[in-house]
C-alpha cells in the first residue's frame, strides 16, 4: 500500500498542486498586471519553471499592498490648523511664477490631493558631514518629540553618533519613534534596531519579511528618509545613516549625497507621512497638536510633500516627473544615481529635447550597483541628442537626487529614476516653487557637470561586443532592479 501511495498517488497529488499553484499565479498576473511586457514575462516564468516560478512571482512580482490605515491625508486632526491655505490657483498670489508652473501645480494637486504650502525654507546640505552635523545638533536640542524614518541605519561610526544623540534625548524625556526598513536594517550586523530597543526607544522594522504572512512584500521597501524634530523642523532627501557619507572619516566606500533642512508648514506633510507609516507598522495613532503643532512661515518657498508607494499612492512620483518634463519651457536638469526609465518616460524626455528644451542628466561614473549601470548603458543612446546631454560624475559614488525645471521648480527627496522607485518602493519627495532655491540647486548641478565626463553615442558604440551583450542582458532585468 505504501509503495502504491509513493509511486502513484503522491506524484499525482504533487502534480495537481503544482498545476493549481501555476494556474492561480497566472490568473493573478492577468488580473493585476497592466503592463503587457511584464505580464508575459511573469507568465513565462511561472509556466517554464514549475513551483520555483510561482514562488518567484509571490516574492518579487506582487507589487501592491493595501494599507488599511485610519489615517487619510485629509483627515488627520489639526494637520492644517494655523495654516492659511492659499486660494486656487495656489501660486497666483506669489508672482513672478509663470502660468506653466501654475498648470503643473494644479496637475500635482489633483494627484496628491493636498495644496502647496507657502512660507517654507529649504536648505541644501551637501555631504554627510554637513547633513549629519545639522541633524545631530537639532536632535540634541529637541524638547518633545523626534520621528525618524530611514531605509538604512548602519551599526557603524555614523550610526553610533545618532544612537548616542537619540539616547541622550530619550533620557531627557523626548518621545521618540523610529522606523527602519527591514531590508535596510540588515546592511550591518548586529542591526541598530536592537540597540535602540535596548535603550528604550520605540523602534520598528517596516514590513519584516521573515514573517511568513509578509513574505509577498519582500520587494516592497520603505525607501523614505524623514526626520522631524518637535513637529516643526524636518530633514529629508536621499541620505541614509551610514559612515560612507562622512568623507571626513575616510570610509572604505565613500558616497557623495545631498540632504535638506526643511522649515515651515510643509514639515506637516513630512510628519503626516511618518504618522501613516507608524500607524501601519504599530497601530498607534499619532494625532493632535503635540505631533502636529502650529508652524509659522520661515521662508519664501512654496512646497508640497509627495508620498509615493505601491499602495494608494501608486505612481504619484512618476506622474509628477512626467508632468514636470511636459510643462518645461527652457531647461531640465536631473541628478540621479540610478537611471532606468521605461519606454514611455524615455519618449517624454525625447519629446522635451525635440521641443528645444535643454536636458542635462548627471549620472555616477562609478555605481555601487554595477548591474544598474550596465542596464542603463543599454538605453542611453536613445536619449542622447543635440539638446539632451548625459554626464558621468567622477568617484566617489554620487547618490544625489535632484531635478530642476526652468530654474524655478525643484524636486528633492528619496526617489530614483528606476522601476523600483517609480513602482515598488515607498518614497517621499518635496516639490518646491522658488527661484532662489532652484538657482542654488542649479549651481550644485553645474558644479557636478563641470567635473564630469560627457557621455556620447560614440563612446557607447565603442563598447566591446561582449560588454554590449552584458549590458543588454542586464537591461532585461531592469523592471526588477
Amino acid at each position: 500500500m505504501e509503495r502504491i501511495l509513493s509511486e502513484h498517488i503522491l506524484p499525482q497529488i504533487a502534480g495537481l498542486l503544482t498545476l493549481v499553484v501555476t494556474v492561480a499565479s497566472t490568473v493573478h498576473v492577468i488580473l493585476t498586471k497592466k503592463n503587457a511586457r511584464s505580464a508575459f514575462s511573469w507568465i513565462g516564468i511561472i509556466w517554464l519553471v514549475p513551483l520555483l516560478g510561482p514562488l518567484l512571482y509571490i516574492l518579487f512580482g506582487i507589487n501592491r499592498i493595501k494599507r488599511k490605515a485610519k489615517l487619510l491625508r485629509s483627515g488627520i486632526s489639526g494637520i492644517y490648523e494655523s495654516i492659511e491655505l492659499p486660494e486656487e490657483p495656489p501660486l497666483r498670489r506669489n508672482p513672478p511664477f509663470d502660468d506653466h508652473l501654475i498648470t503643473l501645480s494644479k496637475l500635482i494637486g489633483r494627484v496628491i490631493n493636498t495644496p502647496p504650502l507657502p512660507g517654507n525654507q529649504i536648505i541644501p546640505l551637501e555631504g554627510g558631514d554637513a547633513a549629519y552635523t545639522e541633524m545631530l545638533k537639532l536632535i540634541e536640542a529637541s524638547e518633545d518629540t523626534i520621528n525618524l524614518s530611514t531605509y538604512i541605519f548602519d551599526n557603524d561610526r555614523a550610526g553610533n553618533l545618532f544612537i548616542d544623540a537619540l539616547a541622550s534625548a530619550h533620557k531627557r524625556g523626548v518621545d521618540i519613534r523610529i522606523i527602519v526598513d527591514d531590508m535596510g536594517a540588515r546592511y550591518s550586523f548586529p542591526p541598530v534596531t536592537k540597540k535602540l530597543k535596548k535603550i528604550g526607544i520605540r523602534t520598528v522594522r517596516f514590513l519584516p519579511t521573515l514573517i511568513p504572512t509578509r513574505m509577498p512584500f519582500v520587494n516592497l521597501r520603505n525607501h523614505r528618509k524623514i526626520l522631524v524634530i518637535d513637529g516643526k523642523i524636518g530633514f529629508t532627501g536621499g541620505m541614509n545613516i551610514r559612515e560612507g557619507h562622512m568623507l571626513s572619516l575616510n570610509p572604505k566606500r565613500p558616497v557623495k549625497d545631498i540632504h535638506f533642512l526643511v522649515k515651515g508648514p510643509v514639515v506637516r506633510h513630512m510628519q503626516q507621512v511618518f504618522a501613516e507609516d507608524w500607524y501601519f507598522c504599530t497601530g498607534e495613532l499619532l494625532d493632535g497638536e503635540r505631533w502636529f503643532p502650529p508652524i509659522h512661515p520661515e521662508g519664501q518657498v512654496w512646497a508640497r510633500g509627495i508620498p509615493d508607494g505601491p499602495d494608494e499612492d501608486f505612481e504619484k512620483h512618476l506622474i509628477t516627473v512626467q508632468g514636470a518634463l511636459t510643462v518645461a519651457k527652457k531647461s531640465i536638469k536631473i541628478v540621479t544615481p540610478y537611471f532606468l526609465p521605461e519606454s514611455e518616460l524615455i519618449s517624454i524626455i525625447n519629446i522635451a529635447s525635440l521641443r528645444g528644451i535643454q536636458v542635462d542628466i548627471v549620472l555616477p561614473g562609478l555605481n555601487n550597483i554595477p548591474i544598474i549601470k550596465w542596464a542603463s548603458f543599454n538605453i542611453l543612446e536613445q536619449i542622447i541628442n543635440e539638446n539632451c546631454r548625459i554626464y558621468l560624475s567622477p568617484p566617489p559614488f554620487d547618490h544625489s537626487k535632484i531635478m530642476v525645471v526652468d530654474d524655478s521648480w525643484s524636486l528633492i527627496g528619496s526617489a530614483n529614476w528606476d522601476a523600483r522607485s517609480f513602482r515598488l518602493n515607498f518614497e517621499f519627495n518635496i516639490e518646491c516653487y522658488d527661484y532662489k532655491l532652484a538657482e542654488r540647486l542649479s549651481m550644485i548641478i553645474d558644479s557636478k557637470i563641470k567635473d564630469a565626463t560627457p557621455l556620447t553615442p560614440e563612446i557607447l558604440n565603442k563598447r566591446p561586443f561582449p560588454i554590449k551583450i552584458r549590458d543588454g542582458l542586464a537591461f532585461m532585468f531592469s523592471p526588477y532592479l
